[in-house]
């Protein structure tokens, strides 16, 4: 979505910037773990696939993406900025611009089950609130994910409905019951017309 795509969000540890070309190849690699691919319910992409995918995900209007990355001091280069990703929290706006579905990940396992995941979730459901005019979230998640069902439910999201079809559960959060967090938004410092070379 091009509303962030000269944007960098300051939470209270981490930050989040958009989806670069020169993100493209860790994420890529990220997307070769087996158990990542299964918790995102993710086919394996080439690598000239995922480029395409950076493309939509800057382009489409009915998506929007952040990369997560650790800490809250702007990165002074490019390869700092990689070195310090961590996963990465997408909205689709599939049938209404007021309904998005969300999907995240903390790619990197040493990041896991520290309070990053959570303080992902509110830093996005907080900006898309205040930048967009949004009524609802839902989550879909495979049946048999239980850490992630756990997650959502802990955070306010409620059960709307159980697909066996599918095999999938679907929780919803209306923006009045989102749990808010401060944060910061700056100029993205590596934000040009021409991306910088992978």
């Amino acid at each position: 979505m091009k509303l962030n795509e000269g944007t960098m969000l300051i939470g209270e540890s981490i930050s989040f910037v958009p989806y670069c070309k020169h993100h493209v190849k860790k994420y890529h690699m990220w997307m070769q773990d087996k158990d990542l691919q299964f918790l995102t319910a993710s086919e394996p992409l080439t690598l000239s696939e995922e480029y395409e995918m950076q493309l939509s995900w800057q382009n489409d209007e009915d998506k929007l993406t952040f990369l997560a990355i650790q800490g809250t001091s702007v990165p002074l280069t490019v390869e700092e900025e990689v070195s310090r990703m961590i996963g990465d929290i997408n909205l689709l706006f599939l049938f209404s611009p007021e309904i998005a579905e969300i999907n995240m990940m903390v790619a990197e396992h040493r990041f896991r089950r520290s309070g990053y995941g959570s303080e992902m979730l509110k830093l996005m459901l907080s900006y898309a609130v205040d930048n967009l005019n949004m009524k609802k979230f839902s989550a879909k998640i495979s049946n048999s994910n239980e850490p992630s069902k756990n997650f959502f439910q802990k955070h306010r999201f409620l059960l709307e409905s159980v697909s066996e079809v599918f095999q999938e559960t679907n929780f919803e959060l209306l923006t009045a019951d989102v749990s808010r967090c401060n944060y910061k938004k700056i100029d993205y410092p590596f934000y040009s017309s021409k991306e910088p070379a992978d």
